[in-house]
């Protein structure tokens, strides 16, 4: 992610001079070297850019319904007091609409693949978009915490299966070459992750019913769209196994980058979903600040990451973001309200950088084929954005405010000193990589 969670370095589909360069690209800065003899290829905004805006409508349909897809992440985050009063559930009940979520989503990281392998990816798109429509909707129909978060697990195997996806889909049908294709993703997650708690504080300020059924319209009209502009893509001349993802994680660079992105992800999403209930705001107010929040990931992410990459190398601004963020998070915790505030919309900063740095590192320092290394990442880091959720308000509930926050401000800091124990195997060889599938599916990236 990157997303990612980040935004992703992707080769083009066709294997062609725009694929090359784009691997390139990942391992010099995966390596944290500069890419000193091709510009272009080591800035996303300078190959491609031009033509972003001039993209066929199938690829539209497909970044319309991303931004949609990503928007229900940080939906229910100003409407988390909302649900529990709603539902009399405490905070820790109400955080299981994280963890059920994402665990689902951890274990359809080794699904995806073997889905979007034989049937497409039209079809994959269209199967994940439909089981949003149909648990997003069941979801604001529930009368106890138990069916929320039991309807959110199935929108959660619904939002994996098309958003595990959509980036092939985009880069496959993009005009412009892969850069402009990422380019458009990275600023569809962008727009979702900041959309989503707008959208739900306006509609979660009548009923916190309403941003569910919100999603689940919009959502059938992506379907809609989706079903009328865009064609079958062709199938990848390989299948993919349950078993490939897992495999993929014997590599030591890839390893070290998903058990550091696990450490990580758990001080992400006990910011994600433990401050609004620290915040205590109405819908509205927590909305504008999580908006916030998703404008400055999106700008960091897309604008800010390549940059300071180019001009520090990877690993010393992946090392450095996530040092910041446990300072940011443990002022948060331990600050007035005002303070609080601020901490979290900075904290969008960091974690735009990080997921960038993250999604490249993950996808440039092993030589699996990179939906399968994508998957196998994917699989071990978002696991722990099932696990900050319940357990952050678990935390405060044993000793007080504070703790669940230190705890995330440990995490960051383990994700660091992994980045720096594991610095080699990291960048070993990955400039020399070269992803011998990567015209079999492009890339696919579930981002943060």
């Amino acid at each position: 992610m990157s997303s990612s969670t980040g935004g992703p370095a992707a080769g083009g589909p066709t294997g062609g001079p725009t694929g090359a360069a784009g691997r390139r690209a990942a391992g010099e800065r995966a390596t944290g070297e500069r890419a000193t003899g091709d510009r272009a290829a080591g800035d996303p905004f300078d190959t491609g850019a031009g033509g972003v805006l001039r993209q066929p409508k199938a690829v539209w349909a497909t970044a319309g319904a991303s931004v949609v897809a990503f928007m229900g992440i940080g939906l229910v985050d100003p409407i988390l007091p909302s649900i529990a009063k709603g539902l009399n559930a405490t905070p820790s009940q109400v955080s299981l609409l994280f963890t059920s979520y994402f665990l689902i989503t951890a274990f359809a990281m080794l699904v995806t693949g073997v889905v979007s392998s034989r049937i497409g990816g039209r079809r994959t798109l269209l199967l994940g978009l439909a089981f949003v429509v149909v648990f997003a909707g069941l979801a604001g129909t529930s009368d106890s915490v138990g069916q929320l978060v039991g309807f959110r697990a199935g929108w959660g195997l619904g939002n994996a299966l098309f958003v595990s996806t959509a980036l092939a889909v985009i880069v496959g049908a993009a005009a412009g070459g892969s850069a402009a294709a990422i380019l458009l993703y990275e600023s569809a997650l962008g727009l979702g992750m900041a959309c989503g708690p707008l959208l739900g504080a306006l509609l979660g300020d009548a009923s916190w019913r309403y941003p569910f059924f919100g999603t689940a319209f919009l959502m059938a009209v992506g379907f809609l769209c989706i079903t009328a502009f865009l064609k079958e893509q062709p199938k990848p001349a390989r299948k993919t196994s349950l078993l490939d993802p897992i495999k993929a994680l014997g590599h030591g660079g890839l390893a070290s980058a998903a058990v550091s992105a696990f450490f990580y992800n758990y001080t992400f999403f006990t910011v994600l979903a433990f401050t609004p209930f620290v915040l205590n705001m109405t819908p509205y107010k927590s909305g504008a600040v999580f908006f916030a929040w998703g404008v400055l990931l999106a700008v960091f992410s897309v604008l800010v990451a390549p940059r300071l990459q180019k001009r520090f190398g990877s690993l010393k601004v992946l090392g450095g973001s996530l040092v910041l963020l446990a300072a940011d998070v443990l002022v948060l915790g331990y600050g007035d309200h005002t303070t609080a505030v601020v901490c979290t919309v900075l904290s969008g900063a960091f974690i735009g950088v990080n997921n960038t740095v993250y999604t490249e590192l993950a996808l440039g320092v092993s030589d699996a084929p990179r939906p399968v290394a994508s998957a196998g990442y994917n699989f071990v880091r978002w696991f722990a954005a099932a696990a900050a959720p319940y357990f952050a308000p678990k935390i405060e509930e044993w000793s007080d405010i504070h703790v669940p926050f230190v705890v995330a401000a440990a995490t960051a800091i383990m994700g660091a000193l992994v980045v720096l124990v594991r610095r080699n195997a990291l960048t070993h060889e990955a400039e020399e990589l070269r992803t011998p599938h990567a015209t079999e599916d492009s890339v696919t990236v579930f981002a943060n």
